[in-house]
């Protein structure tokens, strides 16, 4: 047994009918390329080779009695492959389109909670005979990071594949706890609980001195002074805009890829980071598309950019180490040089801040809440639609790092790896990348609702390289 920590823990309690707390990637391959053939059995057959070395797919959950404490990964002993195995094809001709379609109706479906929470889909019939792999993990086993890790334990550097150990010892279910033993196990963590909040309180007085958002009443009222330094801070509430209303069960996905080396240029010769370019664009994205509905804020949009907190010592852990920063990110600024300048800036004082924080901090609050109380809590936040009214963000920007080397999947090249990620109440747009063979693979999701041009904003993002390029 395995207890899942506060951040893990809140993944699950964020779940309602119209959001739920997994996250997906699509891969592109090409079957050609697989020196001995390739099929579905060709899938399931690397995943049962490998399946020891992948831990989340065989755990399914175990809750403690009237949430008193967190609950509990457990290796399931009713486990079976062929549930989460599941091959489809999309309809003639297989279009980009269509796969994205198919693709957000599979992502808007909640996992089942009575079994290891994962499911793979092998998608055929895509345009050039490419076949995509859909693969949906929940956030509570996952971050990022280690999903990405997961991803490299199924993908293999040539298409030979690679030896794999065989596991040093058999694989054995647990037996499913009593109700009793969960209690007593909470027992012991209760009584923990004084240190832990003696240890939280001393952290968090050290961190006050470093926190430095507007927090003033007119802060708060979404008021700022005509002042670059103060605007290039974020603020406790952002400025209301259609991506904080509530969202329905639906989503729309749009997916394509921008070269690295295009991104590059501007970085070097505006001496910023890959990132700050990045953001920019994503900005100016988002800008166009606000101004599309006549529906920009006059004040920028904030964003939250997850972080990855894992050190060396963490390297093949699983499980969420991730924190995050809440920028502005220059909507309200129309020139793509001077808005690269605004994010840069931004982005500087956000990463201040953030070394200056310990970096388990969120976790530590997370991990301290009361479970039954933080349960309810978020529930009762998100049922009632209460998450966008007083969002500290707009949306999320996230730039996961993967190779720049080519990949094979049971012997089929690896052509291009897309996010699809998680929308909640209060942003309703999730602007995610994966950086591969010399591709950004972006990755956009949104309410459906919302966003019925959705591919619009993929357009826009490559109009901003190119015009920060000219």
């Amino acid at each position: 047994m395995r207890q899942l920590n506060g951040i893990d823990t809140s993944f699950l309690n964020m779940e309602t009918p119209s959001q739920q707390g997994h996250v997906a990637g699509v891969v592109i391959i090409d079957p050609s390329t697989a020196p001995d053939g390739w099929g579905f059995d060709s899938v399931r057959e690397l995943i049962e080779s490998r399946i020891h070395l992948l831990p989340p797919f065989r755990r399914r959950l175990v809750n403690v009695p009237f949430e008193i404490d967190q609950p509990y990964w457990i290796e399931d002993p009713d486990f079976d492959l062929e549930f989460h195995l599941r091959h489809i094809a999309v309809p003639a001709p297989g279009r980009e389109e269509q796969l994205a379609a198919l693709v957000a109706r599979i992502h808007e479906r909640p996992l089942d909670r009575a079994r290891p929470l994962w499911e793979l889909y092998v998608i055929e019939g895509l345009e050039h005979g490419r076949v995509a792999i859909l693969t949906k993990l929940h956030h509570a086993a996952i971050d990022g990071v280690s999903g990405a890790e997961i991803l490299t334990i199924l993908l293999d550097p040539s298409p030979e594949g690679r030896d794999i150990e065989p596991p040093k010892k058999k694989w054995r279910p647990d037996r499913v706890p009593s109700q009793m033993s969960l209690l007593a196990r909470s027992g012991i963590t209760a009584a923990l609980q004084p240190a832990k909040a003696i240890r939280l309180g001393i952290d968090f007085a050290k961190a006050i001195p470093a926190l430095k958002p507007l927090t003033t009443i007119p802060a708060l009222l979404g008021l700022q002074r005509d002042d670059e330094e103060v605007l290039s801070r974020p603020t406790l509430i952002a400025p209301h805009s259609i991506l904080n209303d509530a969202i329905t069960p639906h989503r729309r996905w749009a997916f394509g890829s921008i070269e690295l080396e295009e991104v590059k240029e501007v970085k070097n010769r505006m001496e910023v980071t890959v990132n700050d370019v990045i953001i920019s664009m994503c900005a100016g994205a988002v800008r166009r598309w606000l101004l599309d509905r006549d529906a920009l804020p006059e004040r920028s949009l904030q964003a939250m950019v997850p972080i990855s907190i894992r050190t060396g010592d963490d390297s093949g852990e699983l499980g969420n180490n991730v924190s995050a920063m809440i920028a502005p990110i220059g909507t309200h600024i129309e020139d793509p040089l001077e808005r690269l300048a605004f994010v840069h800036e931004t982005m500087n004082i956000a990463k201040e801040q953030h070394s200056a924080t310990p970096a388990t901090l969120l976790q530590d609050f997370a991990q301290f809440a009361p479970p039954a109380i933080a349960a309810r809590a978020a529930r009762w936040v998100f049922r009632n639609g209460r998450a966008g009214k007083v969002a500290p963000f707009n949306l999320v920007i996230s730039n996961i790092p993967g190779p720049h080397f080519p990949l094979y999947l049971a012997g089929a090249q690896l052509l291009g790896h897309y996010p699809v990620s998680a929308i909640i109440d209060g942003a309703a747009l999730n602007i995610t990348l994966h950086s591969y063979l010399g591709q950004l693979c972006f990755g956009i999701v949104a309410d459906r609702d919302l966003a019925p041009d959705l591919w619009n904003m993929m357009d826009y993002l490559r109009d901003e390289l190119a015009a920060l390029k000219e």
